[in-house]
C-alpha cells in the first residue's frame, strides 16, 4: 500500500501534464517508505462532468484518496498528507495556467478483514532484486 487514486476537472489536462501529476504523486508517495514499492498504485481519473464554486470555466479540482493498510500512527498519516499534497500542488505550479484549483487530499485505512490481495508484482520485484 498505498493505492492512491487521483480524480481531476477536466480542464486541468486542459493546461497541465497530467502524467507528470501522476509520477510525482507515485514517486513522492514511494520516497516516503509509507509502502512497501511493490504495492504502490497510482491512478488518476478525469472528471469530463463537473462543476466547481460559482461554475467559472476557469475553477479546477484535484482529488487525491490514498487507501492504506492499518497500523499507521495519526501523525504517520498527517505527515504523508502534507508531503504528497505540497509535491502535487508544486507540480502544477511549475506551470503557467489561469486555474483556480481546490485541492483534496484524504487517507482511507482498509479494513484487512475484507481485502484479498492477489498481487504478482511484488512477487516480480523481488524475484528481479535476488
Amino acid at each position: 500500500m498505498p493505492h492512491i487514486i487521483i480524480e481531476y476537472s477536466a480542464n486541468v489536462a486542459d493546461h497541465h501534464d497530467v502524467d507528470a501529476l501522476i509520477a510525482v504523486i507515485h514517486e513522492t508517495a514511494t520516497a516516503t517508505h509509507i509502502g512497501p514499492l511493490g504495492a504502490m498504485r497510482t491512478r488518476a481519473t478525469s472528471r469530463e462532468q463537473y462543476r466547481i464554486a460559482d461554475g467559472h470555466t476557469d475553477n479546477a479540482m484535484v482529488s487525491i484518496i490514498a487507501r492504506l493498510g492499518p497500523g499507521r500512527k495519526p501523525e504517520e498519516k498527517t505527515a504523508f498528507i502534507s508531503t504528497v499534497l505540497d509535491a502535487a500542488e508544486a507540480q502544477l505550479a511549475t506551470e503557467d495556467s489561469p486555474l483556480a484549483i481546490a485541492w483534496s487530499m484524504e487517507v482511507q485505512e482498509i479494513d484487512a478483514q475484507f481485502r484479498v490481495n492477489r498481487n504478482h508484482v511484488a512477487a516480480r520485484l523481488k524475484k528481479e532484486k535476488s
